[in-house]
């Protein structure tokens, strides 16, 4: 391992200026701009509960909560009974026909998301459900439901046993955050962290039409870190994203969260420092810092770890309430963004009250990596008047699309070189709660924004459950 350093003045500088030009998009292309064709309601009574200042049926850093696939969408969630639940629709449908799982949230504990993955080698799907640092629960559906779903009928049998293992495999008995996410090839991955939060580590596991495999963990939580205030020799590595682009590489942004809170200026405030990215080019087995120098292997002795060397792309403090697990996406062009949300400088130098701090001064920013291997960063003029998290997505047309808490929405387009973003949609009448799920697949499948949001409500009342679409430009 390496001493941990930034990536050099002049990137540093890059990365706190506004975001430039960084390519002409053809004088056709349309900037940014969303219009509301429909919502339809999933249920009308869902769970809810707020805990870690979030919902468990609408937790930014599921992946997928909703996804499309073959002209058909789909969704997951717990019913007020905490039973899961997994509907489905044909794209563009008002009806939402759904499948009730034997299984009910054991925990109110808004980590315990379900998250669903689709296998193209067999075309199952694959959901995995309720945990935070402890056991899993896993299903499957049938071979082939995801290619045939006109001719299959959607009902319990299609789905396998809930089970506690992946097929056999077991893991870890300390499970998190799982995201699935297809190769190129169609395999499909788990990415998943094990251990805590603040000592914990991120792995991969894989399955191949037939077989999950366990890659292993690619992360350490080794090391020393240190800040003006003190120092830390624990941590997790907290991802925005694991993504493959066009041509086949595997991204992924990160924060660093430290275990000492002796790092900060202040116990109110939390851990999380410096926003840094790594990359694979062979499906996850390698890692690669910006510059393309190896920094770990999956499975290995020699882990991605924060003493490593050009990881950092855009570089602060623990005293400033960054955001982990925010979002990211890829360009046309392959190129990683990301949204990262914080209380910058202006406001102090020390948030003392991470959920207030965040709430009334908390911004978010959108980095990005250009044409030239420039990183590049603008902050979005939104408050964020929440805690939460911001979701993001582009266009067929690589505009920029900041979907805020509350279901706000705001755009840039690429021709201004993603300097001019706006407001496009204020999130009136819905009455959201927080966060909102994205559909990542359903952009390119259709050329529509679509997302899930709950309603707000109060204590443990159960509230309603929508899934809201907007045309992006044709």
């Amino acid at each position: 391992m390496k001493r941990r350093t930034l990536l050099g003045a002049a990137l540093t500088s890059a990365v706190l200026t506004p975001a430039l030009t960084t390519g002409t998009a053809r004088a056709a292309d349309p900037g940014p701009s969303v219009t509301r064709t429909s919502t339809t309601r999933l249920d009308a009574t869902a769970l809810f509960f707020v805990s870690y200042d979030g919902l468990v049926n609408n937790n930014s850093f599921q992946k997928n909560g909703l996804l499309t696939y073959k002209g058909y969408q789909y969704a997951t969630w717990y019913t007020s009974t905490g039973n899961a639940v997994v509907g489905r629709r044909v794209l563009g449908g008002g009806t939402w026909s759904t499948v009730t799982l034997p299984h009910v949230l054991k925990a109110s504990d808004s980590h315990n998301v379900i998250s669903m993955g689709v296998s193209r080698t067999d075309g199952r799907l694959h959901l995995n459900m309720d945990s935070h640092s402890n056991g899993y629960f896993y299903v499957k559906s049938v071979a082939g439901l995801m290619d045939n779903p006109a001719s299959t009928a959607w009902t319990s049998s299609v789905f396998g046993a809930v089970q506690t293992t992946m097929d056999g495999l077991s893991l870890t008995t300390q499970f998190t955050y799982p995201q699935f996410v297809s190769t190129p090839e169609g395999r499909l991955q788990l990415s998943y962290r094990v251990g805590v939060s603040g000592n914990g580590r991120n792995a991969l596991a894989e399955y191949d039409g037939s077989t999950w495999t366990a890659l292993g963990e690619w992360t350490s939580a080794t090391g020393t870190y240190t800040s003006e205030h003190g120092s830390s020799t624990a941590r997790n590595m907290y991802l925005h994203g694991i993504d493959y682009d066009v041509n086949g590489r595997l991204h992924s942004f990160f924060t660093w969260r430290e275990q000492n809170a002796a790092v900060m200026c202040s116990s109110g405030g939390i851990t999380n420092h410096d926003t840094g990215y790594v990359y694979s080019d062979d499906r996850g087995r390698t890692w690669r810092n910006n510059a393309g120098t190896v920094v770990g292997t999956t499975g290995g002795s020699d882990k991605v770890a924060v003493t490593d060397s050009g990881l950092v792309v855009d570089p602060l403090n623990p005293d400033h309430s960054l955001m982990n697990q925010e979002s990211q996406f890829t360009d046309s062009a392959g190129l990683p963004h990301a949204i990262i949300s914080y209380v910058p400088g202006r406001f102090g130098q020390c948030t003392t009250g991470y959920v207030g701090d965040r709430t009334a001064n908390g911004r978010a920013f959108h980095v990005r990596k250009n044409s030239s291997g420039t990183w590049q960063k603008t902050e979005i003029p939104v408050v964020l008047g929440s805690s939460q998290r911001t979701k993001l997505i582009l266009d067929k047309y690589d505009n920029a699309y900041a979907i805020f808490p509350f279901g706000r929405i705001a755009g840039a387009s690429k021709s201004s070189g993603y300097t001019d973003w706006t407001v496009l949609f204020d999130g009136s009448g819905l009455n959201a709660f927080g966060e909102v799920v994205i559909d990542e697949l359903r952009v390119k499948a259709d050329n529509t924004l679509s997302f899930m949001y709950q309603e707000k409500s109060s204590g443990t009342t159960p509230s309603a459950l929508h899934v809201i679409d907007f045309a992006l430009p044709a």
